[in-house]
């Protein structure tokens, strides 16, 4: 599994990020939460008081933050300037920015780069890698060995981010959804890559998914050996 790169696209709340880090330890691969990244991105514009619905403000600063990816499956981290920002990147601020700096032609380019550099230092370093975000087998990196598209029933999406949440009505996380959803596709993600297993989580338990991840990976791998 050395040289694998898996990419696993998906829909929020579909069990992608769970998923990508069960797998990468059961296989001894990094991994990379590349939404962490835009997210970091749209924490720093707001805390630089960037308008963040200003599409050229944002580009006009979006060399500036050092935006750093601890790949560590069972402990991964995102630092923003040194700083970490794992806890603050996922607050209710930040849900609710981050859609319009992600449509930023300029911030796309700029993270794309940087999980490229990402992925290439795994596999230099002799390891492989679990990439999971919304165009990584489209955009970031199409020649993934393996490509996931994982979807989950509308419900049980919202069911499962409302409990990650602490609680939070489901109904108003399943609008939240369908409307990141919309607003993801006509930014060109959330496209099924060419090639890609389409893998529907919600009748499965978590082990069950990863059971069959990894299954597929195990096959990707003889394919490339062969």
């Amino acid at each position: 599994m050395s040289s694998l790169v898996i990419a696993v696209d998906g829909t929020s709340g579909s069990g992608k990020s769970s998923t990508s880090r069960g797998v990468a330890d059961r296989l001894g691969l990094r991994y990379l939460d590349t939404g962490a990244m835009y997210r970091a991105m749209t924490w720093w514009m707001l805390e630089h008081a960037v308008d963040v619905h200003d599409a050229s403000a944002v580009a006009a600063r979006v060399d500036q933050p050092l935006i750093e990816s601890g790949t560590d499956p069972l402990a991964p981290s995102i630092s923003l300037d040194g700083e970490d920002v794992a806890e603050a990147i996922r607050s209710d601020v930040v849900n609710a920015h981050v859609s319009p700096v992600a449509t930023v032609p300029e911030v796309r380019a700029n993270l794309i780069a940087l999980q490229r550099s990402v992925i290439r230092q795994a596999l230099e370093d002799g390891v492989g890698i679990v990439v999971e975000g919304r165009d990584i087998g489209t955009a970031v990196w199409p020649d993934a060995d393996l490509k996931l598209y994982v979807t989950a029933d509308p419900a049980a999406r919202a069911a499962r981010r409302a409990l990650e949440e602490g609680g939070t009505d489901a109904d108003a996380v399943r609008a939240s959804l369908e409307t990141r959803d919309r607003i993801d596709a006509t930014r060109g993600g959330l496209a099924v890559p060419v090639g890609a297993t389409h893998l529907d989580t919600t009748p499965y338990s978590l082990d069950e998914v990863i059971d069959q991840v990894v299954a597929l990976a195990e096959r990707a791998r003889e394919r490339a050996d062969a």
